[in-house]
């Protein structure tokens, strides 16, 4: 079953076509990542789908995006749809505060005062990011305090607390070390069993661990797309191979 669709959808900044015409599916409990070079649109497209690039004011976008077969631009406010489409980012973003109030924070943005309730909503959130073992004891330490592949942890946790469908996660292992980017991975097939994870990744190795589905694209199209074992073993463009491979450019 598809949870998010894109249909014919155009972006400009200015005068500058960024997305061109892409058409694509995204189905329920699986992880798809997006890959192509730099500046190809991989990260516009990303935030497209939780109308990021609504803060932007030169954008202009033509075309449907459908969640849950409701277009996200006629039917749902965007505070709500940013809810329910969550987004990690590149770069861990912890705010100057608590472990335990960087999970709460979003819960009590929409209406959740009661503690207990917090605190469950704290806990499921850590455990589902796996990092409660490793913070439990220190809720009220500054997250600041974390290292990169907690802190990154973290945001990820502090997207589940609001319970959303989708995670949108822009490449988020590029800043960490190896050890921590593995824990990450082994976290995105987890979160796959309640949640539609869309990664943005430069890093073909990843991409083909972690993903079931792949997207290649390039200046602004989508070349290719399907099962990522055929994108990565049977493509059925060259200029996918050649990236894949490394040949490309």
């Amino acid at each position: 079953m598809d949870i998010i669709e894109t249909k014919n959808l155009n972006l400009y900044y200015g005068s500058v076509q960024a997305l061109k015409e892409i058409n694509l599916n995204f189905e329920k409990n699986t992880v798809t990542a997006l890959i192509g070079p730099s500046g190809c649109g991989k990260s516009t497209f990303l935030r497209t789908i939780n109308r990021m690039n609504d803060l932007i004011d030169s954008v202009k976008i033509d075309g449907e995006v459908l969640f849950e077969n409701k277009n996200i631009y006629k039917d749902y406010d965007e505070i709500e749809l940013r809810k329910r489409i969550g987004m990690v980012f590149q770069r861990p973003n912890p705010f100057p505060m608590s472990i335990y109030d960087n999970i709460a924070y979003g819960p009590r943005i929409h209406g959740i005062k009661n503690k207990s309730r917090l605190d469950e909503i704290v806990e499921r959130s850590l455990v589902g990011s796996a990092l409660w073992d490793e913070v439990k004891d220190r809720l009220k330490k500054n997250a600041l305090g974390l290292s990169g592949g907690q802190q990154q942890r973290l945001c990820v946790a502090r997207t589940l607390a609001v319970e959303p469908e989708v995670l949108l996660m822009d490449e988020p292992t590029s800043a960490l070390d190896p050890i921590s980017t593995l824990k990450i991975e082994e976290l995105m097939d987890e979160l796959k069993k309640k949640y539609t994870v869309i990664i943005v990744t430069h890093n073909m190795q990843q991409a083909g661990r972690i993903s079931d589905n792949t997207a290649f694209f390039l200046n602004g199209e989508v070349v290719e797309s399907g099962k990522t074992e055929n994108i990565f073993y049977k493509p059925q463009d060259k200029r996918t191979e050649d990236y894949i491979t490394g040949r490309f450019g």
